[in-house]
C-alpha cells in the first residue's frame, strides 16, 4: 500500500501542472478503519485538530463550571480564530475570569486572519495583540486550568508541567494509543503538539462526536461536540473553513482545520469520522478533497453539496477572474463504511 496517493491535480490550458498527493482515513468510534485512500496510519502530526482534545483535561475537571463558562466559550477552547471582535470579546471573558491578564498569554501575537483574508479596514501596526492570536481561546483553557488546579502559569506550556502532561495522557487515551506512541513537536503557538496515525487523529473524533458519557471523560464529549456545532463562527470566523463546513453539516458534523494541510470531521449521527492529510500542506488541495471524501461517502445531499461547492475550487482563474485552469479530484475510497 503506498503510502500517499495522488488525491487532487491542477491543470492549466489542459496540461497538469500540479499533484498533491496524500492520505485518508475513515474510522468508526472503535478505531475500526471503514474506507481509506493512501495508509490510513500514515503518521502526521495533528496541529489545530488536536484542540478539541486538548481542551478535555479542562472540560473533564469541571472547568467550565467553575469559573462559569458557557458554550460559546469551550468554543474558543477549540478554536483556529480569525482574531475578530466576537473572538477577542469571549478570550476576554475567560480570561477575566480566571483571573488572568492578556499578557500571560505565550501564544505569541500575529496580524489576525480576518485581514488576510480581506477583512476592511487592515488592522493598524500596534493595535492586536496576543488575544488576536487564532491560538489565543486554547491558551485561555490552559491557563484557566492552571488557575483551577494550583499550577504554575509561566511554565504552563513546558511538556514536564502538570497541564501539558495531563493533556498528553488524555489524547494517547481517546485516540487509542499509548503515551510513548506520541511523537511530540512544538506547534506555531508555541505548544506541545503530537503527530500519530490518522485513523487514531480520525478515531478521537468519532468518539468525540458521538457524544458518549463514559467513566472518564463523563459528558465532556458531548459539551465539546454541542459548542463546536453550536457556535461555528467562534471556533473559526467569517469565510473560513470549519464555520462553512459545520453550517452545511446542520450541527451534525464536527469539523477541525490544521496547518500543513490537516482535517478531521466526525458525523455525530453515524458515529465516523475522516481524517486527511495533504502531503505538501496545499490548503486548495485540501478542502478541495475534503468535499470530495464526503461526497464519496455519501453524507452529502443536493443542497449540502451546492453549499460546498466552493470549497472544491473547481476553476482555477486569473487576477482578472478569467478561466485558465481546473482542479479535480482524482482519487477513490477503498472499502465502504
Amino acid at each position: 500500500m503506498p503510502a500517499l496517493i495522488p488525491l487532487v491535480e491542477t491543470f492549466r490550458g489542459g496540461t497538469r501542472e500540479c499533484v498533491h498527493f496524500g492520505a485518508i482515513a475513515v474510522v468508526g468510534a472503535l478505531g475500526q478503519v471503514l474506507a481509506h485512500a493512501g495508509d490510513p496510519h500514515w503518521v502526521t502530526f495533528t496541529r489545530s485538530t488536536l484542540k478539541p482534545l486538548q481542551a478535555l483535561p479542562f472540560v473533564r475537571d469541571g472547568g467550565a463550571r467553575h469559573f462559569g463558562l458557557g458554550s460559546a466559550h469551550l468554543a474558543l477552547l477549540c478554536a483556529s480564530h480569525s482574531g475578530e471582535a466576537m473572538h477577542v470579546e469571549h478570550v476576554e471573558q475567560i480570561l477575566a475570569r480566571a483571573g488572568v491578564g492578556y499578557k500571560r498569554l505565550q501564544c505569541g501575537c500575529h496580524v489576525p486572519y480576518y485581514a488576510e483574508l480581506g477583512g476592511w479596514p487592515p488592522p493598524a501596526p500596534g493595535s492586536f495583540d496576543e488575544r488576536h492570536h487564532n491560538c489565543s481561546g486554547k491558551h485561555s483553557g490552559f491557563l484557566a486550568w492552571c488557575v483551577q488546579h494550583g499550577q504554575p502559569l509561566d511554565t504552563y506550556l513546558e511538556p514536564s508541567h502538570p497541564l501539558q502532561q495531563a493533556i498528553r495522557a488524555t489524547v494517547a487515551e481517546v485516540v487509542g494509543l499509548q503515551e510513548h506512541q506520541l511523537a511530540m513537536g512544538i506547534d506555531g503557538c508555541s505548544a506541545p503538539n503530537y503527530a500519530m496515525p490518522l485513523s487514531h487523529l480520525a478515531r478521537g473524533f468519532a468518539r468525540l462526536g458521538t457524544g458518549l458519557r463514559d467513566s472518564r471523560f463523563g459528558d465532556s464529549f458531548a459539551l465539546l461536540a454541542a459548542a463546536m456545532t453550536s457556535h461555528p463562527d467562534l471556533v473559526s470566523g467569517t469565510g473560513r473553513n470549519d464555520l462553512a463546513f459545520m453550517r452545511a453539516g446542520g450541527g451534525d458534523w464536527v469539523t477541525k482545520v490544521g496547518a500543513e494541510g490537516v482535517q478531521v470531521v466526525a458525523s455525530r449521527s453515524r458515529g465516523q469520522a475522516l481524517a486527511i492529510k495533504i502531503g505538501d500542506g496545499n490548503k486548495l488541495a485540501l478542502h478541495a478533497a475534503t468535499v470530495e471524501v464526503l461526497d464519496q461517502l455519501g453524507w452529502l445531499d443536493d443542497a449540502q453539496r451546492e453549499a460546498l461547492r466552493p470549497w472544491r475550487y473547481e476553476a482555477i482563474t486569473s487576477i482578472r477572474g478569467a478561466p485558465v485552469g481546473e482542479r479535480r479530484a482524482v482519487f477513490r475510497l477503498e472499502g465502504s463504511p
